[in-house]
């Protein structure tokens, strides 16, 4: 048997045993997988949109229930052994919209499963789409091979060849080449009110963002967010830039890790009063971030100690920028404790918000230790953790 072969009966398998197997007892039996009548996968920036349409309607809720399975496969070019798999599934307990969830497969089986930060949306019952970045899949930005999965296990199934893992369909039947090139960003296209404090109050999406950086302790949150696939908003400091930026390492890696790049004064002054004295703070941090990341220009402020006047947000946004506030402050700047800071954040955390936290500025050990279990607890409580320019629908610009 092919290496591909024996991987891909893996992936297979593991989907069905992770199923739960149907007994047909409806009038009428399951007795096929969905049929896909049509599917893409393509590179929009720095996201992969998958779409998938199906000859019937469906509901990711009732798919395991049905004993079925929907997967993007992951398809290694070298070899063509599966390396991955992305599987619809419902939404959480809170949550109102379908999740994707991955797991790793190697010859020896399939890795731990874990929810994707990925949008997932539906224009009609047969439809979906899901965008998702390709860190959150193991993958980075080289070409791989793709197919998607329809998987039955049920009592009804009635494959057309004996196999452990019931019926199943590829589209296409050989594997899709799809060529990634590593994205530049360059720039945001703010929109709506220039003053904001929370997003949307209807989706469970919450943004984590981090001031007073770069600074010693940022590369610790960056290996953090990175091992748990979780973008943040960072809003530096222009003259820290030089001293801790790396050369512009920090910022074109939280870049490339999905996170977001703000504005936070070149060196923290009040700016409330606006005017020529706000524009050139501003003006000079922006500067700071283009040179460290080799072109990317900020569309997000925040006013230190947050600190803000009608002509300082208007005088920001006619720089290109919105001013960002936020609605939950665990005040770890003073070291309340861990924990505090961990209760603080859960117990005020709701759709749409913002939250601000420190990486710089002083010692930020305990908001480190914290993080781990503010995502831990939110997660499961069905947020879904995205960029400030995510939460508030921006435009990204690329080259």
């Amino acid at each position: 048997m092919s290496p591909r072969r024996s991987r891909l009966l893996v992936a297979i398998a593991t989907i069905a045993t992770a199923s739960v197997t149907a007994t047909a007892t409806a009038s009428t039996p399951i007795t096929q997988p969905l049929q896909v009548r049509a599917t893409s996968l393509a590179q929009d920036g720095q996201q992969l949109v998958w779409r998938l349409r199906l000859s019937a309607s469906f509901s990711p809720g009732a798919l395991a229930r049905d004993g079925r399975a929907l997967c993007l496969l992951i398809e290694r070019t070298a070899n063509g052994t599966v390396a991955g798999q992305a599987c619809i599934t419902g939404p959480s307990r809170h949550g109102r919209m379908p999740r994707l969830v991955y797991m790793p497969i190697t010859s020896k089986g399939a890795g731990r499963p874990r929810a994707v930060d990925a949008t997932v949306s539906r224009s009609g019952s047969r439809d979906l789409v899901a965008s998702f970045l390709p860190v959150n899949v193991g993958i980075g930005y080289n070409p791989l091979r793709w197919q998607v999965l329809s998987a039955l296990r049920t009592t009804a199934c009635a494959p057309s060849a004996p196999n452990r893992a019931g019926c199943f369909a590829l589209t296409p039947i050989k594997p899709a080449l799809l060529k990634l090139h590593t994205p530049q960003l360059v720039g945001c296209v703010p929109s709506g009110p220039n003053w904001v404090f929370h997003g949307p109050t209807n989706v469970r999406q919450i943004a984590l963002t981090f001031d007073d950086g770069p600074w010693y302790d940022t590369p610790q949150f960056l290996a953090l967010l990175e091992r748990e696939h979780v973008p943040a908003t960072f809003f530096e400091i222009g003259d820290q830039i030089g001293t801790y930026g790396q050369g512009g390492a920090i910022e074109r890696r939280m870049l490339a890790d999905g996170d977001m790049v703000g504005d936070h004064t070149w060196d923290h002054a009040n700016v409330s009063g606006g005017g020529s004295f706000a524009a050139s703070e501003i003006s000079q941090a922006a500067a700071a971030i283009r040179g460290a990341t080799g072109g990317f220009q900020p569309c997000l402020f925040r006013a230190p100690y947050g600190a803000v006047s009608s002509g300082l947000t208007s005088e920001a946004r006619s720089l290109g920028f919105t001013t960002i506030q936020w609605d939950i402050d665990p005040r770890d700047w003073a070291r309340p404790g861990t924990d505090a800071i961990y209760q603080n954040v859960v117990q005020n955390a709701h759709d749409g918000a913002i939250v601000i936290q420190h990486d710089g500025g002083g010692d930020r050990s305990e908001t480190l230790a914290a993080l781990p279990r503010e995502i831990d607890t939110l997660r499961r409580a069905g947020y879904r953790f995205v960029t400030v320019t995510q939460m508030l629908g921006y435009q990204l610009l690329y080259r």
